[in-house]
């Protein structure tokens, strides 16, 4: 059995009015297509759902019966087509987001806003991690979009676009005497130096390793374990050195940032989404609304300290 939506509302109009004709031109339609959906509707009943009495249009029992699930189902209809309608404006929503922690200060929380602002009726969920957690959600389907760090895919079917460069600094404590007295410091005098590593998982921990492994050597350890923030209070307190993306050492006061010397040291930060799948309405415009947020801030200098579009 298969009821189409024009029948019960062709049912629901005569039901209202009482009347053929009455029905018709509140639907819009003529009369003899109203007739047909209603004669339509009861073949695939197999019962009549009106009758005329004394030129009166009534209701026979099985009309009776019908009549409220006709209504419950011409509305869940009506707000299913407006739900899905809010969807494709983007008045409606849900973003699955995900960024590794040093994003979600800077760049994430004014994104938001503004992306919010626009889409006010659009839900995110955001999601906190490394790259390594956040790609593999990303490729289970279980986020649209991630921020992660490098601008290659760690796995399969994922489109990564570059974003911004991201300077490295070698982060050393204020109060202790300065690693050099020149401008910048090459990779090769940190030999000897303990280092403060992050926390196991951390592209940043991966990267500083593979870092001074490019300049000849193992870091070695002093304190191994933290989040970036963690990493900035150990290395101001004294306890090592550390690489440290120029906008963390400049937030941290009690830091002293040397710049690398040439060719320097970077990360990359990019944004990642499955390449199979197309985007949703809301991970589409949240795209959108990031492009227009990094021209802005290009455009107005307020990129972060060693920060670049690429």
């Amino acid at each position: 059995m298969e009821m189409r939506s024009q029948q019960l509302l062709a049912f629901l109009a005569v039901a209202k009015t009482r009347h053929f004709t009455h029905a018709a031109e509140e639907l819009g339609v003529t009369q003899p297509s109203l007739s047909k959906q209603i004669r339509t509707l009861e073949t695939e009943l197999g019962a009549p759902l009106l009758t005329r009495s004394r030129g009166r249009i009534e209701l026979t029992d099985a009309g009776q019966t019908l009549l409220p699930h006709a209504r419950r189902i011409t509305a869940a209809h009506a707000a299913a087509r407006a739900d899905i309608d809010d969807v494709l404006a983007v008045r409606a929503g849900h973003l699955r987001l995900g960024a590794t922690p040093s994003l979600c200060s800077w760049l994430i929380a004014p994104l938001l806003t503004r992306y919010l602002e626009v889409h006010p009726g659009v839900t995110v969920t955001l999601t906190e991690d490394g790259s390594g957690p956040l790609t593999e959600r990303l490729t289970a389907g279980d986020l649209d979009l991630a921020f992660t760090i490098g601008d290659k895919a760690d796995a399969t079917g994922l489109t990564v676009r570059p974003l911004l460069s991201e300077a490295l600094v070698v982060a050393s404590a204020a109060h202790l005497p300065p690693l050099t007295r020149q401008a910048y410091i090459g990779l090769a005098q940190l030999r000897e130096q303990a280092f403060v590593l992050p926390a196991h998982g951390y592209d940043l921990r991966d990267l500083t390793i593979t870092t001074c492994e490019a300049a000849g050597f193992t870091p070695r350890t002093g304190v191994d374990g933290g989040a970036t923030d963690a990493v900035a209070s150990l290395v101001e307190a004294g306890l090592g050195i550390a690489l440290l993306p120029a906008m963390i050492a400049a937030g941290h006061p009690g830091l002293r940032a040397t710049p690398l010397a040439p060719p320097g040291a970077s990360r990359t930060i990019a944004l990642a989404s499955r390449r199979e799948s197309p985007l949703t309405k809301a991970a589409g415009s949240f795209a959108a609304a990031l492009e227009a947020h990094l021209t802005d801030l290009h455009a107005w200098g307020r990129l972060p300290e060693g920060m670049r579009s690429v």
